[in-house]
């Protein structure tokens, strides 16, 4: 897929918020969509348009949709196996994690609070997201312009590590850091990189000017001061250094109706819209233009602004559309518990039982081939002035 918007702004005269978004084409369709029509519903939580619990008991899954082991997709499971590192996650024993209804997040440090796990499961899922993520850029690790000798790099969120151990990889030359709150890295990296348990919303303890290149991605839901964040980067980066941040809006969405408001994909952005806004944390980045905003009121100049729309699901008729379109699918099913327990249960206040009934009905709404869902993956890069 093309990448959809190439934008620059200086420093001093960038687009009005209004002006943010994208203008994008719609991955054309296989054929003319099917949409099922919706289910009407007229109780919601207030003024957030969720819908209680108890609706997704009406028209109840069936064995299979809530069989997350079951798969039929025989593409998805070719794919995943040229996808997944050989690289096994590290979850030291000592470190104290926080258990949600089995599953394992990370030790509270500071500032931080994570939505999604930190075991075995989510990092698969991670693993599969650096692939689209590199499907999305053409198979490369970055679009700023950095020159290939640069000295220090650093990227903020590192996950598994899959995306530092890349660029190290690439940039043997180039001493890389990555930094998160959990420990879910691996013990055998190159030569050239390290980790480091840190919080991006806590005081960056690096020295200013010290990194030639700073590198973020999906930190959508983990933020809580996101003209913060930006400062802290452009200290650290050095003058005529590059950042570059890599987010995906939560919205899912759909130009043919096939996403609707009380569907499970309709619920999904208005729960992460609400939780975000009940733990301080927003899931509305690409929404608010918080990258090109924060990077421009930081100091950062020649700011550009790109965006992908990106299906999910193999509906598109291009190759690459379906490739995205089949990773993103994979993306969400690997994990679909893990990206919903936290918010829909420590957030929303909803049982296991509950949230349970309506990951099945979002597992049935990804796998029915009349939805045409997107979402939207936006990537932001800047530079800092030699003078500053």
């Amino acid at each position: 897929m093309a990448l959809a918007d190439d934008r620059k702004a200086a420093h001093a005269g960038s687009p009005p918020a209004s002006d943010a978004a994208a203008s994008v084409t719609t991955p054309p369709a296989e054929d003319t969509p099917q949409v099922a029509p919706a289910t009407t519903t007229t109780t919601t939580m207030g003024d957030s348009g969720i819908l209680p619990a108890s609706h997704w008991q009406i028209d109840p899954p069936t064995e299979r949709d809530i069989d997350d082991d079951d798969d039929d997709d025989d593409d998805g499971d070719s794919a995943l196996g040229t996808v997944i590192s050989s690289t096994t996650s590290l979850s030291s024993s000592i470190l104290n994690y926080r258990n949600i209804h089995g599953r394992t997040f990370h030790s509270d440090i500071g500032k931080a609070e994570a939505w999604t796990p930190n075991d075995e499961t989510q990092t698969e899922s991670m693993d599969i997201n650096h692939h689209l993520c590199t499907l999305i850029t053409g198979g490369k690790l970055h679009l700023a312009p950095i020159p290939d000798d640069i000295k220090k790099a650093i990227d903020i969120g590192t996950g598994t590590g899959i995306w530092a151990i890349d660029f190290a990889d690439e940039h043997p030359g180039t001493e890389v850091i990555g930094t998160d709150v959990s420990l879910i890295q691996p013990g055998w990296v190159p030569p050239n990189l390290s980790f480091e348990i840190d919080d991006a919303n806590q005081p960056w303890t690096w020295d200013d000017d010290t990194f030639d290149y700073v590198h973020l991605r999906c930190m959508f839901g983990s933020i809580s001061d996101w003209p913060a964040l930006y400062r802290e980067a452009f200290r650290v980066c050095k003058p005529g250094g590059w950042i570059e941040d890599h987010e995906n809006s939560i919205k899912i969405d759909s130009d043919d109706g096939s996403v609707a408001e009380d569907s499970a994909m309709g619920q999904w952005t208005k729960v992460f819209w609400e939780g975000g806004k009940r733990f301080g944390r927003t899931f509305r980045v690409v929404e608010e233009d918080l990258q090109r905003k924060g990077m421009e009121a930081a100091g950062f100049v020649d700011i550009v602004v790109k965006d992908i729309k990106c299906p999910v699901g193999p509906w598109a008729k291009g190759e690459l559309e379906k490739q995205l379109g089949l990773f993103a699918k994979l993306v969400l099913e690997t994990d679909i518990e893990g990206y919903v327990l936290y918010m829909w249960s420590a957030v929303m206040g909803w049982t296991k039982e509950e949230t349970q009934v309506y990951i099945a009905h979002l597992r049935r709404q990804l796998r029915d081939p009349n939805v045409h869902s997107w979402y939207m993956h936006r990537i932001v890069y800047a530079r800092k002035p030699l003078t500053a």
